[in-house]
Formats: structure tokens, sequence, C-alpha cells
């Protein structure tokens, strides 16, 4: 028997070297893991003596299989990304996923609530519209069904969020950009749909103001989820009437970026590195089609498999301890800058 002391599941994976969701599947039900991974959990809950709490596995086999995941908008490349990323993980753990998306609309992220309550799921993992949500309607759910927000954070709902650094992808994105050439705009909607961005521009301006450079934000108009259609005819409109400050553009995101390269493309603007090269462009979150863009886009990458793992776990973690934490928590991961030949 080993002295370490192991608190939760959490602590019993990383020890037996057995992944969380194969552990969770385990102990919903030992006859629907392989035989010998059946041998490798009995033999290391032998060896650490770890029994989970009985209360909360005996509340989970109360509750359905069904958990939802709930997005602002499927079609945007990002959400479909992490979306499948946690669906895969929760159907390995032996749950059934349910996959909603909020189409951008707060009433229709409401009605997605509702919806879900109705199903009685194990606990919901959402990421919320944030600025256009409901927060009422949010909050309420919140306190009825456990629930871990992602990506975008409403202050004090749910029991724990789970996101990405955003000051960490606009310093690493200044810093390079600043280091490498003239100073940068900020190329952002003015009115932006995803709370996230209006952090990026707060960060960018701390990052330019901590460097000694007078920021320079670029605001273009535009509602909802088309992002590429606002960037393309917001860069067409500021290239047109020079409204440009700088040669040097850091897009609020990749979906921006990429309406803006179409746009530079049209009126025959190179972008690029090289000296006959126009202007210079990079963003902010790694879009899944990012790197097939002419040129590719150099921009600041999410680390889509913490925050998709990180909300699974702490989702597991929450439906062990009986679907409520002593305190909310909240934890955000640091962005990767991936170089490429936009700037």
């Amino acid at each position: 028997m080993s002295d370490q002391q192991i608190r939760n599941m959490e602590d019993f994976a990383a020890v037996s070297g057995i992944s969380r969701p194969t552990i969770s599947k385990y102990f919903n039900d030992p006859q629907s893991v392989r035989a010998t991974t059946r041998a490798r959990i009995e033999k290391a809950l032998d060896l650490y003596d770890y029994r989970p709490n009985i209360y909360a596995v005996n509340q989970n086999r109360r509750m359905t299989k069904n958990i939802g995941v709930m997005v602002p908008y499927l079609a945007d490349p990002f959400f479909a990304e992490i979306a499948r990323n946690i669906e895969m993980m929760l159907i390995e753990a032996g749950f059934r996923p349910i996959v909603l998306s909020s189409h951008g609309s707060t009433e229709q992220e409401a009605e997605n609530l509702e919806s879900l309550r109705s199903l009685k799921p194990a606990g919901v993992l959402m990421a919320p519209l944030g600025r256009a949500s409901d927060k009422s309607a949010v909050e309420k759910f919140c306190r009825d069904v456990p629930t871990i927000l992602f990506d975008s954070n409403l202050d004090g709902m749910g029991e724990a969020f789970i996101g990405s650094d955003n000051v960490s992808f606009v310093e690493q994105t200044v810093g390079y950009i600043s280091e490498n050439g003239g100073p940068p705009c900020f190329f952002e909607m003015k009115n932006p749909a995803n709370p996230n961005a209006n952090k990026r521009r707060k960060a960018y301006i701390a990052a330019m103001e901590s460097r000694g450079m007078e920021p320079q934000v670029v605001s273009i108009g535009g509602d909802g989820w088309a992002f590429e259609e606002i960037g393309r005819q917001g860069a067409h409109h500021v290239l047109e009437t020079k409204q440009l400050p700088t040669d040097t553009v850091i897009c609020s995101n990749d979906r921006l970026a990429i309406g803006f390269l179409a746009a530079c493309y049209e009126r025959g603007l190179r972008v690029g590195r090289n000296d006959d090269c126009a202007l210079r462009v990079a963003s902010h979150d790694d879009h899944p089609f990012s790197r097939f863009t002419c040129p590719a886009l150099t921009t600041a990458a999410h680390d889509y498999d913490s925050v998709s793992k990180g909300s699974v776990d702490t989702l597991f973690e929450l439906i062990e301890n009986g679907a409520r934490f002593k305190e909310r928590t909240e934890t955000v991961y640091p962005a990767k800058l991936i170089v490429r030949a936009s700037s």
C-alpha cells in the first residue's frame, strides 16, 4: 500500500497513469472498460487504498448520463474544434454529450438552457455569448444545474471558468511585431460579439504603452458573427479612406484577419515579411484555417487541448464532489505564438 494521499479522481488518475475519462467510465460501470484496463485500475485502487466519494458516485447514478455542451456559434471553427474535443472526451468517459449552438442569439441561448434543464443533465459545459447573454437566465441555470463556463467568462456564474489568457495572446503578438518592424495598430470591431475582444484591445493598449509606443486602435462597424465578411468590408473601407495609421496590423481575431487578407488581395496589396510587401498582418486564435490563408497567418494560438481537457476534468471533479465546489475557481492557459508568412 502506498503512503501517498489521494484526495480525488484527478489525483488517482495522475498517480495511476490512467486517463481521467477512463477512470470515470470505470466507476460508472466497471464492465464498460476493457478487462486489462479494469485490472490496472483495480490494482491501483488497492495500491493507493483509494475509494471515491460514495455520496457523489451514488448521486451520479441517479442522474442521467447526459452532459450539455453549449457554444455561441458552432459554425465558428474555433468553437467547432473545442466542442469536438470535449465531445470525444465525454463519449470516452461513458457520457452522452448534447451539443447546442446559440447562433449568436440571446433568445436562443436562453431557450437552449431550458432545453438542457428538461434533460436533467449530470452537468453542463457552457461558452456563453457574454455581453449578449441574458445574465439573469444564465445565473438561474447555474444555480440549478452543475455548470462550468469556458472561453467566455461571466463573473460569479458557474462553479468554475476555464479559458485562455487574452493578455498572453496580445503580449506575444505585440512583442514579436514591434521587435521585427514598425509599431502595430489594432484592427477590431467597434461592437464585438465576443467579450474576449474587449480584453484583447485593453491588453494591446497596455502592451504598447509599456513599450513606449502609442496605441492606435482601428475600429470598424458590423454586428453579428460573420467576422470574415465584416473584416473584409472594414479593411476595404480603412484602406480606401487611408485610415490605416501604419503598415503593420494586429487583428483582434483570425476570422477578422482572414477578411482583412481577402480585401488586401482584392486591392492588389501584398502581405508578408519581404521588402516588396505593402503590409504585415498578425492575429490571435490559430483558427483551424489560418495556416491555409495566403499568405499563411502569423497568430497567437489557443491551447485547444488544455482548454478542452481542463473543462471536462473540472466538470468531472464537480460531479464527483456532489455538484458544488466550496468556491469558484478560474483557470486560464497562455497562448503560443506561431510565426508564419504574413508577418
